[in-house]
């Protein structure tokens, strides 16, 4: 059922790339067949509720520049009423795209009420109206986290806070969103520290602070085991902002954290482009080290501009950046339960409601014609060929026996000076293996 919100503008199809309607897939053919399986299976596209249907185009700068019917009025509170008109528009929107998935916070798509119970009441509404509309629609839910950062409460972190009631309070929210993710038949549950690190090392004491957190990530997959719930739990890198250090830097920094803690085997990692730059690190980067420690789980599609030198969140449109991360997704084995969320958002200049959908068709066409290139690499053995290549001598017996432990340093030792090693240097051909992806993309 229409809103009104996006006129007569009829849901999205692919065209193909010839086409010139703005509002149509050149690339994205959701039922196109690559290595095997669907476009849509492989790409799992999600759409954020918080940049999309929250934020009010602010910045550091300069105040609200959107005009949506959903907004609270001047010197007026937020309501449930207003809370479900956006849920109407927002499920218009993932049925005009033909998007899968959707994703949210608490705070996205209920009011914040006086008390914790019935701010609860008021989420457990919601979820009653979301229900239906995915039933009506389709749409399913990527998945589910609580916002532990937005409220002043937060403000000295929520897990790492110094004040214990600050932690049970965050406890409390987390276990009512799990609650919600569950019973909406959620693939994830995802944990921000938006807020878990420091200011200042003045007040902070970090080896406390990281015990709290541990803990508190513990009694998380405490209770998704005990709910039953069957999604993964993830945790998403990021280096800074809204603090000057958070502990969850980057992928190496929460491997750590999750050995130390014994939850490597349980918790995965959700990895946004945007905090990868961030971190000073490429996006495939990450993907490929989290594939290497065994945490690979999902992604946050939104990439920085690269001279703003912040998170600037918008949507992707970078083909060979694209190419780069799917082929690491795809040797990863490609989605489980992880899928491609759009967590970006328009420019504060984008006015128009239409400028919402062609931001996400946009983005997707590109994922598209990343993942597609990273399969034809993948099917043509293009960069895997020449890495196998480079990589052949550990596969000779000895070399394997050294990898395995069955020879000493002095054994080591005493074969070079009596089989006299002497090895060469190989050419490591990167511009050639650059030149072969730029055929591709």
């Amino acid at each position: 059922m229409s809103t009104g919100f996006f006129g007569d503008i009829k849901p999205i199809r692919f065209e193909g790339p010839d086409s010139d309607n703005p509002l149509a897939y050149r690339h994205y053919d959701p039922d196109e067949m690559v290595m095997g399986k669907r476009l849509e299976d492989h790409l799992r596209f999600a759409v954020c509720y918080w940049h999309s249907f929250t934020w009010p185009g602010g910045d550091p700068f300069g105040g609200q520049t959107f005009e949506r019917p959903w907004f609270p009025k001047a010197g007026s509170g937020d309501t449930m009423e207003l809370a479900k008109r956006k849920a109407d528009v927002a499920f218009e929107m993932f049925s005009l795209l033909g998007v899968p998935f959707f994703t949210f916070h608490d705070a996205d798509v209920r009011p914040e009420a006086d008390t914790f119970a019935e701010s609860r009441k008021r989420l457990d509404e919601i979820a009653d109206y979301f229900q239906k509309k995915m039933e009506e629609t389709g749409v399913r839910l990527l998945w589910g986290t609580a916002n532990l950062f937005s409220h002043r409460r937060y403000m000295a972190g929520a897990a790492t806070n110094p004040d214990p009631d600050v932690f049970a309070h965050a406890a409390a929210t987390v276990k009512a969103c799990m609650d919600v993710t569950k019973r909406l038949g959620g693939e994830n549950y995802v944990l921000w520290g938006g807020r878990e690190g420091y200011e200042t090392l003045l007040n902070t004491d970090i080896g406390r602070e990281l015990d709290q957190m541990g803990r508190f990530l513990s009694l998380v997959v405490d209770y998704k085991h005990r709910i039953g719930f069957k999604g993964t739990i993830l945790i998403e890198p990021k280096p800074q902002e809204p603090t000057k250090h958070q502990y969850d830097y980057d992928v190496a920094t929460v491997y750590g954290f999750l050995r130390r803690y014994g939850l490597e085997n349980e918790v995965k990692v959700n990895i946004e482009q945007g905090h990868a730059v961030l971190a000073g690190h490429s996006f495939e980067h990450e993907l490929a080290l989290a594939n290497a420690l065994g945490i690979f789980g999902s992604i946050d599609m939104n990439r920085n501009d690269y001279q703003s030198g912040w998170d600037t969140d918008q949507f992707p449109n970078n083909v060979p950046e694209m190419a780069l991360a799917y082929y690491q997704v795809l040797l990863a084995g490609g989605f489980s339960t992880g899928g491609t969320n759009f967590d970006a958002k328009l420019r504060r200049q984008s006015l128009d409601p239409d400028d919402l959908l062609a931001a996400h068709v946009g983005g997707m066409d590109c994922c598209a014609r990343g993942l597609k290139a990273a399969a034809r690499m993948l099917e043509d053995k293009a960069l895997s060929g020449p890495l196998e290549e480079r990589y052949a001598g550990w596969n000779s017996r000895e070399a394997q026996a050294m990898l395995s432990g069955k020879r000493s340093l002095e054994e080591i030792a005493e074969r070079v000076e009596k089989e006299k090693v002497d090895p060469r240097p190989r050419s490591g051909r990167q511009e050639k293996l650059e030149n072969i992806v730029n055929r591709y993309v």
